[in-house]
């Protein structure tokens, strides 16, 4: 037989280089760091600038106002409570998915995408709705004596609403790489559920579900639109980091905003270099 007339497999074709187009790989990148300079790095240099613009004095004095002191302690507080919650949710949900086969799982995935598609002041309208004065659960809650919205609850309900898919979007793509095998092996050796999730599903995701945890933490610190709408915008009371910084910036202060507004862009730098440290850990074990 030929051998050129044997077809050639494409499981044995070896790689064909791309071309090297040094003027297009070169442009993007310069199309890429412009961009990111001009709408990234620009704003944020420019919050820092304005916020010391005044001096260090002023600085220090609108981070030691009382109502900046209960804007930041809010702030940790809500996302202390809704950050647990959205991990142990997403952890439990992320295994059911990717581990196992059940009816609804296409529409379990669906739901956890929907706060992605809602806007943030609607979905704080939706708990106003229902929670509120007048609204669906009002009668039990007034029965009850318990109060939701324009309170600390209904802070904590929208926060974690908005946070809702970020864990278990990060670590359902991780459990659908590794497969069941482990588990399987571990469970034919007789470990127990338990057991195996502590020794063998955990240590092999530990890494994306700190990087989840992370990126939830930063969104549940900055959330605005929805903590807006359900916070009733009480200074010293129901205002969070975000809140106090849009509430300063409308008293015409020319630096107690840019002040306040320096703790939440220090935490975004803290998240993206943790997260680049976490990407860095994950890829040099595997």
């Amino acid at each position: 037989m030929n051998p050129a007339s044997v077809p050639h497999s494409p499981l044995r074709a070896a790689p064909v280089p791309l071309p090297e187009q040094p003027l297009a790989k070169w442009l993007l990148i310069a199309v890429a760091v412009l961009f990111s300079a001009v709408f990234l790095l620009l704003p944020l240099v420019n919050v820092f600038y304005q916020a010391f613009s005044s001096g260090w004095a002023l600085y220090w004095k609108a981070l030691s106002e009382p109502d900046t002191g209960s804007a930041i302690r809010l702030t940790l507080l809500v996302a202390g409570i809704s950050v647990p919650l959205n991990a142990a949710f997403g952890l439990a949900a992320s295994w059911a998915i990717a581990k196992f086969d059940f009816r609804g799982k296409t529409l379990l995935l669906t739901l956890l995408d929907l706060p992605f598609s809602i806007s943030p002041v609607v979905a704080g309208l939706l708990f106003v709705l229902l929670f509120g004065a007048g609204g669906l659960m009002a009668p039990w809650l007034e029965a009850h004596h318990l109060k939701i919205i324009f309170a600390i609850p209904g802070m904590v309900l929208a926060t974690i609403f908005v946070t809702f898919p970020y864990v278990a979007r990060e670590l359902i793509p991780v459990m659908q790489t590794q497969g069941r095998e482990q588990e399987e092996a571990a469970l034919t050796l007789g470990a127990g559920g338990w057991r195996t999730f502590w020794h063998v599903t955990l240590p092999s995701i530990k890494w994306g579900l700190f990087y989840g945890i992370v990126l939830c933490n930063a969104r549940a610190m900055g959330e605005f639109g929805a903590v807006f709408v359900v916070s009733g915008h009480i200074a010293g009371q129901t205002d969070t980091l975000p809140l106090r910084v849009e509430k300063l910036y409308y008293e015409f202060d020319p630096a107690a905003p840019f002040a306040v507004a320096t703790l939440l862009a220090l935490l975004a730098v803290a998240t993206v270099v943790l997260k680049a440290f976490l990407e860095w850990k994950s890829r040099r074990e595997t």
